[in-house]
């Protein structure tokens, strides 16, 4: 027998099929699963590849969990090493520090206008004032509310000289920016008496602005320090502490107040972002302004309406005006209605009549502090009489007077009419000769579905301004008053009744 067919045939030898049978149900012509050259096998079929694969994943997982162990313990060590910063002491302020702590009224004065959010005192007294400063005019608009609103609780606007408000007691306790066009009608002029909190406020916000800047040297000699750095909506921002801003029409700064020196929160371009103060009367202060909602506010009547841009007139509207009295006493006379904030806290509301013919007017005329009474107001070619009657309905909008007027009342003579007279007068004069020539255009405006011109008469502390409308017919009369505000008279010609005289009382002038 073949020796080499012997050995192919002997038990446990190489041709004999291994106990899994792998090696002979190789495919034909060899493959992965052909002995390896010279008759070694191959790592797979010896299972080496995967133990050395097992191996280098525990040895992967070891190294991973060595390195999270010896993170671990840098942090530990990290956190019972650290300590927080040391806090920034204040110090005193640089040259480029003050000179830019001194033009922050300036660049307000510059930039016009500015949304506010300003909050007056805390918890049940806290007082808040939503809307806009415009520096150039100046002028407030803000909606007032918070616990501690009490009667200012509604609008209000105001310049440095007068303050009206709109009073809305139901109105909802937070604030809230007030409409772009106020309303028109309700606004009263108000006295804030003396240490009022709210005027405190309101005379810091218009004192924020000024044509020129403050002393940066009178800053630092008055206190003035760098005491942070923070970041707000704004951007981030230097905070110095320095007196508040002296009126500017005084040179010296006002005492400072009890709380300590007020904080100002200023970008490096000089603009106030925020500003705290302890106000006297007022308490805690915290003034936000918004720089980017800055729009262009329109002053209610009572503070004269849109400025304008005065010019003269043209040709046209100087014929229209020397026209006006032949087209009223035309008309004959007019339906009037009387809207005059006078004094310094002095609201008349009137209805009635006024006849260039009979050159003579009859109101009744309410005042808002007094609603129970009313003034009965005659105007004729001897002078001034008036009669005090009860008061019914409401004195926002009284009834025009009684025709006849009424029997048994007792009617008093004038000297010399208050400032609701002179404004009656000068509409009565109207209807006899124009206005004189040294009028001036201020705008062109509009009442009811009407366009007017707003013409401007100045003689000396007198200010009339009347709106003429496109037909040439006088439709409102204005007058500043004493209070720094505007009194109207509204106009409606047409047919009037006649206007008799009252019986007078004797000897009743006063």
């Amino acid at each position: 027998m073949d020796t080499s067919s012997a050995r192919a045939t002997r038990p446990g030898s190489a041709a004999t099929s291994p106990t899994d049978g792998t090696a002979a149900a190789g495919p034909p012509g060899g493959g992965a699963g052909d002995p390896a050259p010279g008759g070694a096998a191959s790592p797979d079929d010896t299972g080496l590849l995967p133990r050395i694969a097992g191996r280098r994943r525990r040895g992967l997982l070891a190294l991973l969990g060595a390195v999270a162990a010896l993170s671990a313990a840098g942090l530990v060590l990290g956190l019972l090493s650290w300590a927080p910063d040391p806090p920034v002491e204040p110090r005193t302020l640089t040259v480029a520090e003050s000179e830019r702590l001194a033009a922050v009224r300036v660049t307000n004065y510059r930039e016009l206008r500015a949304g506010l959010h300003v909050t007056v005192g805390d918890g049940a007294t806290r007082t808040e004032l939503m809307g806009w400063i415009d520096w150039s005019r100046p002028l407030l608009y803000l909606d007032v509310g918070g616990p501690g609103a009490g009667p200012q609780r509604g609008l209000l606007q105001a310049t440095p000289t007068a303050l009206v408000i709109r009073p809305d007691p139901a109105a909802v306790p937070t604030a809230a920016p007030p409409p772009l066009v106020p309303p028109t009608d309700r606004w009263r002029l108000h006295r804030l008496p003396d240490g009022n909190a709210l005027a405190a406020v309101l005379d810091l916000l218009f004192n924020l602005s000024a044509d020129r800047p403050e002393s940066a040297g009178a800053l630092r000699d008055a206190g003035a320090r760098w005491v942070a750095q923070e970041t707000l909506t704004g951007g981030p921002m230097d905070v110095f502490t320095a007196p508040l801003p002296a009126p500017s029409t005084t040179a010296t700064p006002p005492t400072p107040p009890s709380g300590g020196l007020p904080r100002y929160w200023v970008d490096q371009e000089a603009r106030l972002h925020r500003l705290t103060a302890h106000l006297p009367g007022a308490g805690p202060v915290t003034v936000t302004l918004n720089r980017t909602d800055r729009p262009t506010l329109r002053p209610v009547d009572a503070l004269g309406g849109r400025p304008g841009l005065p010019r003269e007139l043209t040709a046209a509207e100087r014929n229209r005006l020397e026209n006006i009295p032949a087209r009223l006493r035309a008309r004959g006379g007019a339906t009037v209605t009387l809207n005059a904030p006078v004094g310094r806290d002095t609201n008349l509301r009137g209805a009635g009549w006024l006849s260039w013919t009979e050159r003579s007017a009859y109101l009744a005329v309410a005042d808002l502090g007094v609603p129970d009474r009313r003034t009965l107001l005659r105007r004729d070619v001897a002078g001034w009489s008036r009669a005090e009657v009860p008061g019914a309905g409401d004195p926002e909008r009284p009834d025009r007077p009684p025709l006849p007027p009424p029997a048994g009342t007792a009617w008093y003579a004038d000297r010399d009419g208050d400032e609701s007279g002179r404004l009656l007068d000068a509409a009565l004069a109207a209807g006899r000769v124009a206005p004189p020539a040294t009028v001036e255009r201020l705008r062109e405006d509009s009442l009811g579905d009407r366009t007017v011109d707003v013409v401007e008469v100045a003689s000396g502390a007198n200010r009339l301004r009347y709106w003429v409308d496109r037909d040439g017919l006088l439709r409102r009369v204005e007058l500043h008053t004493g209070g720094g505000a505007w009194a109207q008279l509204d106009l409606t010609p047409g047919p009037v009744p006649r206007l008799p005289a009252p019986r007078r009382a004797a000897g009743g002038a006063r």
